[in-house]
Formats: structure tokens, C-alpha cells, sequence
């Protein structure tokens, strides 16, 4: 009997269950179970270590700095003031402009970032122009969910891969994930248009101050702006082009980390630049998250649970592809429903790298259907995405609780529309 095997996998799955309970705050269970596996003898220090993935850790601090100061220029609050006017105040076509621009923001910034710049002035939208604010939220966490789908920068799980699996590529990543997301996005926009048709209807006289704000003062740092949208242009740009230059072996993290060294330096001599608000604004408690996981993931992979998960997955499915690709997208898109997705997508990574060990044939198909599967998912409850949690606690804090069975009415049909559209296109894009 391994006794190291079933320790490793008791400590995961206590560890697991905590963090899904949300009983005690997820950082400080999954540093406690991955410091576990290392005093027990599971893993060594060596090994600790390289079970943390660096390069993951460094794209997220990299983007967490340069989307918080991107932030402090005012462009978030800037669009959402622009889209009111161009909508002219109707309600509906304002939730349809606001789900396509959080949706192209969370492409380039992380969800989370996103929904958090943006909620909070949909909420002072919502009051001037005296309409109910629970559609707009709601779509706000569709579209950001959706949108982050796209890229490899827009969704932790897409990070995770992204950074696991070198050969794939950020243009990959849009090439081959763009369609489903945008058709998914129409229609859960249109849904939502049935759905809230009473509620999107004016309440009253619309708030001519909002329609007639000059919107120039709200870009409170134009210099700022511009290194801003410089040096995420240039990111973005690095990332996509990376994979074509054999010679230039530089990591996405590294990638994220030179630009934004090179904002921070660009703005070090303005006035309000201080970098000890900066760096206190970045989501150390996720950092660390992350470090917790990739320890407790190291203990599964050190012992051989993840190859045995592996041989297990492989032997259901008969190592058909089509039914594997199929199965991890309903898996992933049911357990990214009900639990955080990022332990998730920890946990499937190295499996599906074992499934390739074994001999299993191409595994690009497994990729995607995994990251369709956490992504879009992550929109069937309250807890399946950061970005979730986040927007519904801005929410709260502005007068509007959403339970989770109101949430869940909504949002899991809603959700299982978008995992069938992702199924029929990667059954006919690589299966048949």
C-alpha cells in the first residue's frame, strides 16, 4: 500500500473541501495543506519548489500592476459615462454596449480587474438613469467571464495553461477560442434582453446630467493613459509574437514583468506614483492562493496520484477522442460551477500532461475544452469565478443582495447554453 500516494491525496482533498466550504479564507488552507505535504516527507524542499510555477506567478503580478495603473488614469469610468451617452440613456442598449466593452476589457485584463473597475459605476449609471441595476450586474459577470475566455491573459485558468504549456501561444489562444465565446456572448447578451425586458424598461425621467457630462475631465492622467496603453500594447504584442521567434526564449511572465518595470519606471518621477501603494494594491492573498495550490498539486504529481487520475480518465473514455475532448469540457464546465475554478484547472493540468505521457495523441483539443469548460462554467453560480464573487460583493456593498438561488436561476441555464455551443464547435472544429 502507498501510503505516501493516499496521504498526499487525504491532505488534497481535506484541503479541497475547506476551500470549496469557504469556511476559513482559501490562501490560508491551501499554504497550510501545501506546507503539510512538505513537513510529512511527501515532497522535498527541492521539489516544493519546482512544483511552484513562477512563471504563472509573474504574469499575474506583472498584469496586476499594470492594469492598477492603468485604473488610476480614469478609463474605465470614462467608457461607461461614453457608452450612457451614445445609448442615449436606453436602458437595453446600454446593457448590450456595457457587455460587449466588459467583455473586450476582461480580453486584456484580468475578469476580476475588470468587474472591479466597472461595477461600481454601473451602479452610479443605474441611478441616473433610474433603471433597476441587477441586470447590468449580472451581465457585467457573464460578459467578463465570457470575454476572459478569449486570451490567455483574460482568466486565471487561461493563465495556468498558458504558462503550463509553452507551445500554445497567445494568438493560439484567440484563434482558437474567439467563435464559441462570441457567439456565446450574442446570446446570452439577447437572453438577457428577454429575461430583464420589464425590469430595462425607464422608471421615470432620465437624468440629463449624465447625458450631458463633458467627458474630457474624467481621463484624469492623459500622459499616464498613453505609457499605459503603450506598454499593455506592447505586452500584448510580445506575447503574441513570442512563439514565432525560436531564438527569444523569454516566458510570458518575464514578458509581463519587463513591462511593467518599464511603466513603473516611465511614471516614477509623477507626482502621485508612490510604489508602496502600488505594490499594496496588487492581490497578494491570490499570489499566495496560487503558491498553494501548486504545492498541493506537487504532492498529488510526486506521489503518482495525478498519473493514476490520468490512467483512470483514459480508461472511461477508451482514449477515444472525441469523448475524452467532450468529457473534460462537461467535467470541467459542472465542477467550475461549484467550485473556485483555479484549484480545478490546478489539478487537471498535470493530468492532462500524463494523458500525453501515456500516449493519448494530440492533446490541443483537451486544452481548449478545458479552458472553455473552467471559463464559461465559472459563470454557473456565485462561487464558480473570482470575478463572480468579486462583482457580487461590490453589489452588496451598494444595496443589492443577489442570493444564490436567485443567481443560480439565471445564471446555470444560461451556462449550460454556452458549454453546448463550446461542444458543438469543438466537435467540429478538431473531432470530425
Amino acid at each position: 500500500m502507498n501510503y505516501a500516494l493516499w496521504t498526499a491525496v487525504l491532505i488534497f482533498l481535506i484541503s479541497y473541501g475547506l476551500i470549496i466550504s469557504e469556511r476559513v479564507q482559501r490562501t490560508i488552507i491551501a499554504l497550510f495543506g501545501g506546507m503539510l505535504m512538505l513537513m510529512v516527507g511527501i515532497m522535498s524542499q527541492e521539489e516544493a519548489l519546482e512544483a511552484i510555477d513562477f512563471n504563472t506567478l509573474a504574469l499575474l503580478v506583472g498584469m496586476m500592476i499594470q492594469v492598477y495603473i492603468l485604473g488610476k488614469t480614469g478609463l474605465f469610468k470614462w467608457l461607461s459615462i461614453w457608452a450612457a451617452q451614445k445609448t442615449k440613456g436606453n436602458a437595453r442598449m446600454l446593457l448590450v454596449m456595457l457587455s460587449i466593452l466588459v467583455a473586450i476589457c476582461s480580453m486584456l485584463l484580468d475578469n476580476v480587474t475588470t468587474v472591479m473597475l466597472t461595477v461600481p459605476v454601473t451602479f452610479a449609471l443605474a441611478r441616473n438613469l433610474r433603471v433597476a441595476p441587477l441586470p447590468f450586474v449580472l451581465a457585467q459577470i457573464f460578459s467578463s467571464n465570457i470575454g476572459g475566455t478569449v486570451t490567455m491573459i483574460g482568466d486565471p485558468p487561461n493563465i495556468m495553461i498558458g504558462s503550463a504549456v509553452t507551445e500554445l501561444s497567445f494568438l493560439d489562444f484567440v484563434i482558437n477560442l474567439w467563435l464559441p465565446c462570441a457567439i456565446s456572448l450574442v446570446i446570452v447578451i439577447c437572453l438577457m434582453l428577454r429575461i430583464f425586458r420589464k425590469e430595462l424598461r425607464p422608471t421615470g425621467k432620465i437624468n440629463e446630467h449624465i447625458l450631458n457630462m463633458n467627458l474630457a475631465p474624467l481621463i484624469r492622467a492623459p500622459k499616464l493613459l498613453k505609457k499605459s496603453i503603450f506598454t499593455l500594447t506592447l505586452t500584448v504584442l510580445l506575447f503574441s509574437f513570442r512563439g514565432s521567434i525560436p531564438q527569444w526564449a523569454v516566458d510570458n511572465g518575464a514578458i509581463a514583468m519587463g513591462a511593467a518595470s518599464l511603466l513603473m519606471i516611465s511614471t516614477v518621477f509623477d507626482k502621485d506614483f508612490f510604489i508602496e501603494k502600488l505594490f499594496s494594491q496588487i492581490e497578494w492573498t491570490t499570489i499566495f492562493f496560487f503558491i498553494g495550490l501548486f504545492l498541493l498539486v506537487g504532492g498529488l504529481e510526486t506521489t503518482g496520484a495525478i498519473n493514476a487520475m490520468a490512467s483512470g480518465a483514459m480508461s472511461i473514455t477508451g482514449g477515444d477522442p472525441g469523448a475524452t475532448t467532450i468529457t473534460i469540457l462537461f467535467m470541467s464546465a459542472i465542477m467550475s460551477a461549484f467550485v473556485d475554478n483555479i484549484p480545478f484547472v490546478a489539478t487537471m493540468i498535470p493530468m492532462i500532461k500524463d494523458m500525453g505521457v501515456m500516449g493519448y495523441g494530440d492533446l490541443e483539443p483537451l486544452w481548449w475544452a478545458l479552458s472553455l469548460g473552467a471559463c464559461l462554467g465559472g459563470n454557473g453560480t456565485i462561487i464558480g469565478a473570482s470575478a463572480n464573487v468579486v462583482a457580487l460583493a461590490i453589489a452588496r456593498k451598494n444595496g443589492l443582495n443577489i442570493s444564490f438561488v436567485q443567481y443560480f436561476k439565471i445564471a446555470f441555464p444560461l451556462t449550460l447554453i454556452t458549454i453546448f455551443i463550446a461542444a458543438i464547435y469543438l466537435w467540429i472544429a478538431f473531432i470530425i
